[in-house]
C-alpha cells in the first residue's frame, strides 16, 4: 500500500532530566509521514528537530507518546530490540559521513552486511551494485582521504542503502558540502524517493527542503507548520 504511513506520531514528547528537574524539548508532536514521501524537517536551534530525528531514527525513545515505524510499536522497545529495528528498516546518512579511514568505500558500504553475517564474496557484489546507484563504482576501492567531501557523502549514502531500508534519514546531509555538490546530493535524494524509498531530511537551510515535496517546521518542541508542495515548486 503506497499509501499506508510507514512513520505513525501521537503526543510524542520528550524531556532530559538535570537532577529532578525535567526540560522539555519536545512537547507533544503528532504526525504522520506515508510511504515513499520526501520531507525535510527544519526549525531554528534548540526547536527540537534534532531530537525529533533521533527518536524517528530509534537512536532515542520518548518519554511519552506513541511511534508506530512501518506497523511496529517502537515506543518502548528495549535497546537491543530497538537495534534490530534500526538495522533493518532504517539508513542513517549524517552530515560528517562517518566512515571509517582504513577501509575502502567498498567495505564502508559492505560494512552494515558484516552485521548481518553476509558472506564477504556477496558483500563486495552487493557493495559495488549500490555504489554503481550513486554513480561511485569507479571509486570503490578508493579510502575516504581519497575521496572528495560529495563522494564520501555518496559512500555514506550508499552504506544507508544497502540493507534496502524502509526509511533513510538524513541529517544535514549537505551541511559540509559546496552549493554545487550539494546540489548533486540532493539529486540523489530525489532519485532515492523516486526509486520508491521514504527520505526524511533535517536541514536548517531554505534551498535544501526545497528539494523535498512536504516541509516540516518546528519551533519550540511543537509543529509550527506542516506544507506539502505543488509539484512546480520543487527544486530540480
Amino acid at each position: 500500500m503506497p499509501n499506508a504511513p510507514i512513520i505513525h506520531l501521537e503526543q510524542i514528547q520528550k524531556s532530559y532530566f538535570m537532577g529532578k528537574q525535567a526540560l522539555p524539548v519536545l512537547k507533544g508532536v503528532s504526525l504522520e509521514i506515508l510511504k515513499n514521501e520526501y520531507v525535510a524537517l527544519m526549525g531554528p536551534s534548540g526547536s527540537g528537530k534534532s531530537t525529533l530525528m533521533n527518536i524517528l531514527g530509534c537512536l532515542d525513545t520518548p518519554t511519552a507518546g506513541k511511534y508506530v515505524l512501518n506497523g511496529q510499536d517502537v515506543s518502548k522497545m528495549p535497546d537491543d530490540d530497538l537495534a534490530d529495528v534500526r538495522n533493518i528498516e532504517i539508513g542513517f546518512v549524517f552530515q560528517q559521513f562517518n566512515l571509517l579511514p582504513r577501509l575502502t568505500a567498498v567495505e564502508n558500504v559492505a560494512l552494515p552486511l558484516v552485521y548481518a553475517g553476509v558472506p564477504a564474496r556477496q558483500r563486495i557484489e552487493r557493495a559495488m551494485a549500490v555504489l554503481e546507484k550513486v554513480n561511485l563504482s569507479d571509486r570503490g576501492h578508493h579510502k575516504p582521504n581519497e575521496l572528495s567531501g560529495g563522494q564520501s557523502q555518496r559512500v555514506a549514502i550508499a552504506r544507508a542503502l544497502i540493507n534496502n531500508p524502509s526509511l533513510i534519514l538524513a541529517d544535514e546531509p549537505t551541511g559540509n558540502l559546496d552549493s554545487k555538490t550539494s546540489m548533486e546530493i540532493m539529486e540523489i535524494f530525489g532519485a532515492i524517493q523516486a526509486g520508491g524509498n521514504t527520505v526524511v531530511l533535517v536541514t536548517h537551510e531554505e534551498d535544501i527542503a526545497n528539494y523535498a515535496h512536504r516541509i516540516v517546521r518546528l519551533r519550540d518542541g511543537v509543529i509550527e507548520s506542516d506544507r506539502r508542495r505543488a509539484p512546480e515548486t520543487l527544486a530540480t
